[in-house]
This record gives C-alpha cells, sequence and structure tokens, in this order.
C-alpha cells in the first residue's frame, strides 16, 4: 500500500511509497536533484566568502607556523594572548552579522536608501564597538596571571597581545564593509581584500619574525605587527575599491553621520546583539579549550592551538556557506515565497553536510602528519616537547573530524535562522548547547579523568551536536509556520 501524505498538485509535496517500490526510487531522485541544482550557484556565492573567511584563518595559520618555528612557548603565547582576540573577535564578527540581511531584503526589494541607511549606521555601530573592545582587553590583561597559565607563556604573550588587540578595529571596521557588499550578493570584493591582506601579512611576519633582510628580529611581536598592517590594508582597499566602483558609489559616499536614525540603530541591534551572543557563546567555549589545556602544561595548550586552527580552517567553509544561506534567504524573505526559501534553505545544508563528510577524512587521514606542519621536527633542542605536542594534536584531529558535520551544519542553520531575522530563540540555544552541555562536558572530562586534552574536545563534540540538532528542529518548525501562514 502507498502512503499518501499530500495531493501530488503541490510540487513540494510528493507522493511516498514504500522502499521496495520503484516509483519510491524516481520520486526520492527528483526531490534530490530539486536540492542538488542549486549547489553550483550555491558555491558560487559562496566561495568568495569561504575564501575571505579563510583569510582570517591564514593570518592565523601564517602566525602560528613561523612562530612555531621559535618554539613551543611562543606558540602556547600566541595562542593565549589569540584566546582573548578570538573572544572580543567573535562579538565584533557577530554584530556585523546584522547588516547582511538588512540590506539583502532591501536590495531584493529595490530600496537603495534603505541598504544606505543600514549600511551607514551599521559601520558606525561597528567603529563603536571595536573600539570599545580594544578597551576591554587593555583592562582584562592582568587575568592572564590569574588563570594558571605557564608564567613563561604569560610574559610572553603580554606584548604580542597589545598589537593585535588594536588590530581589532580595523577588523571589525572591515566586516562592516564585508556583511554589507555580501547583503548585495558581491562576494568576492572582500575576497580580494583579505587575499592582498596575506600576502602582506607573510611577507611582514617573514621580515620582522625572523630579522630577514636587514629588519630587526621580533619574535612573535614582529608577528603581531604584520597582523596590524595587513587589517588596516583590507579596509583601505576596500573603501577604495566600493567608492570607484558604480554599484557601491552611491551606498558608500554621501553619509552625514550627525544624523542617525534610532529606528535604525535599535533594529541592527536588536539583530546584532544576539547574533554577537550567539558567535561568542561558541567562540567562547573553544576560547575554554585553550584555557584548560594551558591548565595541563604548555605543550597540551600548543597542541590545542594546532588542532584548533586546523578545525578553523574548515568551520570558515561552513561560515561561508552559511552567509550564502542567510543572503539567499533574506532575499526570499523580502518576495516573500516561503516555499523557495525552504527548498534553497535544504539545499545548502545537504551541500554542507556533504562537504563537512570529506572534511571528517582528510583529518582521519592525516590527523598524524598535519600537526608536523606547525613544529620544526628536526630541531633537536626541542624535539621531545615538539614530539609530544604532536601526538597530542593527532588525537585532537580525531575527535575534530568526529565533529565536522555537526559544526558545518550548525552555523550553515544558523544563517538561514539569521535570513529569517529570527535571531533571539537561537541565541538560547546557542547558550544551551555550549555552556549547558559542551562545557561541563568539557571540563569534567579534562580535569577529572585521564582523558585530559582529548576530553576537553569531547566536550567540543557534545555542544556542537546539540546545537545542530536544535537549530535544526527550529528552521524546519519556523519554515513550515511560514509556509503555512502565507497559504491561510
Amino acid at each position: 500500500m502507498r502512503n499518501i501524505f499530500s495531493p501530488s498538485t503541490d510540487n513540494d509535496q510528493r507522493f511516498f511509497y514504500p522502499k521496495e517500490h520503484p516509483i519510491f526510487a524516481q520520486n526520492f531522485f527528483t526531490l534530490f536533484s530539486e536540492y542538488t541544482k542549486e549547489f553550483r550557484y550555491n558555491l558560487k556565492l559562496s566561495f568568495p566568502v569561504i575564501l575571505g573567511m579563510l583569510g582570517h584563518s591564514f593570518v592565523q595559520l601564517a602566525d602560528n607556523i613561523m612562530v612555531g618555528q621559535l618554539g613551543t612557548a611562543e606558540l602556547a603565547a600566541v595562542s593565549l594572548g589569540n584566546s582573548f582576540v578570538f573572544i572580543a573577535m567573535s562579538l565584533g564578527i557577530g554584530f556585523s552579522t546584522a547588516i547582511t540581511p538588512l540590506v539583502a531584503e532591501a536590495d531584493s526589494a529595490g530600496n537603495i536608501d534603505a541598504g544606505k541607511s543600514a549600511f551607514k549606521h551599521g559601520l558606525v555601530l561597528c567603529t563603536i564597538l571595536g573600539l570599545s573592545l580594544f578597551g576591554l582587553i587593555l583592562v582584562a590583561k592582568p587575568l592572564m596571571y590569574m588563570m594558571k597559565q605557564p608564567i613563561e607563556v604569560v610574559e610572553l604573550a603580554m606584548p604580542y597581545l597589545d598589537l593585535v588587540a588594536f588590530s581589532l578595529v580595523p577588523l571589525i571596521i572591515f566586516q562592516a564593509f564585508k556583511q554589507f557588499s555580501e547583503g548585495l550578493s558581491q562576494t568576492k570584493y572582500p575576497m580580494y581584500a583579505t587575499v592582498i591582506a596575506n600576502v602582506v601579512n607573510i611577507f611582514l611576519n617573514y621580515v620582522l619574525i625572523f630579522g630577514n633582510w636587514g629588519f630587526p628580529e621580533m619574535g612573535i611581536v614582529g608577528a603581531a605587527i604584520g597582523t596590524l598592517i595587513s587589517r588596516l590594508v583590507m579596509v583601505i582597499y576596500l573603501w577604495v575599491l566600493m567608492r570607484n566602483k558604480k554599484k557601491f558609489h552611491h551606498y558608500v559616499t554621501g553619509f552625514n553621520f550627525k544624523v542617525l536614525e534610532k529606528k535604525v540603530m535599535k533594529k541592527i541591534f536588536n539583530l546584532g546583539f544576539p547574533s554577537a551572543l550567539q558567535m561568542f557563546f561558541e567562540v567562547a567555549i573553544f576560547t575554554s579549550a585553550v584555557w584548560l589545556s594551558g591548565v595541563l602544561g604548555k605543550n597540551h595548550q600548543a597542541a590545542n592551538q594546532i588542532a584548533l586552527n586546523l578545525s578553523s580552517m574548515t568551520f570558515m567553509v561552513g561560515m561561508g556557506l552559511g552567509v550564502a544561506a542567510m543572503i539567499r534567504v533574506g532575499n526570499q524573505k523580502g518576495l516573500l515565497n516561503f516555499k523557495e526559501l525552504r527548498r534553497i534553505a535544504f539545499s545548502i545544508f545537504l551541500l554542507t553536510f556533504l562537504l563537512e563528510i570529506v572534511f571528517a577524512a582528510i583529518f582521519l587521514i592525516f590527523n598524524n602528519w598535519l600537526p608536523s606542519i606547525y613544529l620544526d621536527v628536526n630541531d633537536v633542542a626541542n624535539q621531545a616537547d615538539n614530539t609530544e605536542v604532536i601526538l597530542i594534536a593527532a588525537q585532537l584531529l580525531i575527535v575534530s573530524a568526529v565533529f565536522q558535520i555537526s559544526d558545518g551544519l550548525q552555523v550553515v542553520i544558523l544563517g538561514a535562522l539569521r535570513g529569517l531575522q529570527d535571531v533571539k530563540i537561537p541565541t538560547v540555544i546557542t547558550f544551551i548547547a555550549y555552556w549547558l552541555v559542551g562545557f561541563p562536558t568539557s571540563f569534567y572530562l579534562c580535569l577529572y579523568t585521564d582523558l585530559k586534552s582529548t576530553g576537553i574536545w569531547i566536550g567540543l563534540l557534545a555542544g556542537l551536536t546539540t546545537s545542530a540538532i536544535l537549530l535544526y528542529i527550529r528552521f524546519n518548525s519556523l519554515s513550515l509556520k511560514l509556509i503555512a501562514n502565507a497559504k491561510a
């Protein structure tokens, strides 16, 4: 017998048959093709975003690889300093995402003035936030002495942190430009900016960390200078480019910053603040992994930094697809086409699922080799430390391989919910997942079992999986409700 759930006249609803029925396969592949036919456009839209996101990770990758040649203490110091910066960065990047759905909705409705207003007010708020976060990090610096971190690591991290913290200001200003550009579905220009910035960063790292070409040898402070200058370059390049592009010119010129509308500021804040908290809750739990591993010693902390940096590379692919979901869902919301909105969102979820399986396989197959990129395995003086770091990092990558799917899916579904401008319930979900499930698991397994660093990452796995499941339930329920209301 066949089981009929809905009339076949509805394109989004199908007959369902027992699996052995030949028509089952036909309907399954027809439905599957409805999603896969979106893959090409989704990849085209998200690819520049992914490269742009990876650009931020490549800055850290270059710093970590070059600093790793100095020793495990220096690598641990960069990890500790960046842990403070990452928390602040998560708030800035998360807040700036409010600009994208507002611009995307205005663009699909053909309302240029609304798009310009969203960008102007978002830029003001991002600048204020960047300066505020820089000040907060300076105030919080003494906390490093109270966190039971190795003292040599703390002493190395202090001067590094000053400069990298200041680089948050241009970074968050850049994020405002980036999110605006992506709201107009122009994703390639921020990518160009990050590529140029990475070239600048690698060059400055090479000459300043090691004192090449007559430059002073500055160690990890040289890496911080490279990061700061490269982020200034990103902002300057993107602003000049947009000012001279016809599509952007009206949006980015003729601002009157003396006139700010309370209504628009409030709307961006109401979207941006929960989005900032969502990203903060996730980044903070990964930062807690840095601090917990520091309690275990510098080698555990260095290994954690390696695994975290590698995992962040694959996470940026999910982030890029999440931006694509936010843009496309935001566009369909502006058109009030909720059936198409749901179909497009699910096509991005499926694409993410397939890509994350590939990343999981890479981590499993190369878990012993990937950590060796970061350290000088031929350094006789530090051979024992380097070997231990590589062994610990290899174990962490096995756990990371397992959570690739849930990590990718949760950030993409979160992007789709932001496209719907649904931010409050997802904020509660991320708090529950990371801080009521993930962190307690990491804390207990790290400090009260023999799992140590591996226990930290098992906690991360628990939090990410919980987040992915709950966010999916939220999107599925909300999108079905919008379709039902549109029919009523």
